[in-house]
């Protein structure tokens, strides 16, 4: 060491630790991932709710007449959790082909291999339900209770 001023003429670095960094990176990246996909959803659903909340309000007349001429309150949530699931499920097939359309060019433009596997598609698709399903009970519930002489008065 003394002709080497104390400078290192070699490093040894263990495959090891390279893989541990490696999966310690993975699992952080994972996280971050995972939470942004986390508030995505909850974001989507809060706007499914204020949309299907606003919908509610806008046809207050509609669901009094119906409740009048004998549809249950069965009948009225399920006509809005339908609507709810549809609204859904199409941000559910949109977002399936956009990012279905965005794997294929980081294949083209970066040159890296996208996989895009059935099950995740499925799994994206019944999630998006799911959401739709959950945020929607809300508005629909509130439809399905309104008492038809009030919802027929309202202006």
């Amino acid at each position: 060491h003394r002709t080497h001023n104390g400078v290192s003429d070699y490093e040894i670095i263990l495959p090891a630790e390279l893989i541990a960094q490696s999966q310690r990176t993975q699992r952080v990246f994972n996280i971050v991932m995972g939470s942004i996909a986390a508030i995505s959803l909850l974001v989507g659903g809060i706007g499914i709710m204020n949309i299907m909340l606003a919908s509610v309000t806008e046809r207050t007349k509609e669901i009094g007449t119906r409740r009048a001429l004998g549809a249950t309150e069965k009948d009225i949530m399920g006509q809005f959790l339908n609507e709810t699931v549809l609204v859904s499920v199409t941000g559910g097939v949109i977002g399936i082909i956009v990012g279905v359309i965005m794997a294929k060019g980081i294949n083209v433009f970066a040159g890296w291999d996208t996989v895009i596997s059935l099950y995740s598609v499925v799994l994206s698709f019944g999630i998006s339900a799911m959401v739709g399903i959950v945020f929607g009970l809300y508005p629909a519930r509130k439809a399905a209770k309104m008492d038809p002489i009030t919802a027929l008065r309202f202006e």
